[in-house]
């Protein structure tokens, strides 16, 4: 049972954050962007910490996963707000 709704909070969670993010606006994107990479830094530290308790294989591999799929989602949200702020930069 415990699975089971953990699952379904699971999808709702996609579903909710995917119509979400589907319905923001452009010019909102940048400014969403860096509260996202805050989240992903607190991911991070909070997979660091899991992974160096080292309490069984499956919390050591699945906190470092989330290290690297945090890190990957932390460097390429900061690449796409850089990429984002450059288009509003005068050419000179």
């Amino acid at each position: 049972m415990d699975l089971f709704l953990l699952l379904t909070i699971f999808m709702l969670a996609i579903f909710v954050g995917f119509e979400i993010i589907t319905k923001v606006p452009p010019t909102l994107h940048t400014p969403l962007m860096s509260g996202s990479n805050a989240i992903s830094g607190i991911t991070i530290i909070g997979a660091i910490i899991v992974t160096s308790t080292q309490q069984t294989w499956w919390s050591t591999m699945l906190g470092f996963l989330a290290v690297v799929f945090a890190t990957l989602n932390l460097v390429g949200g900061f690449l796409v707000t850089h990429r984002m702020l450059s288009m509003f930069k005068r050419k000179g």
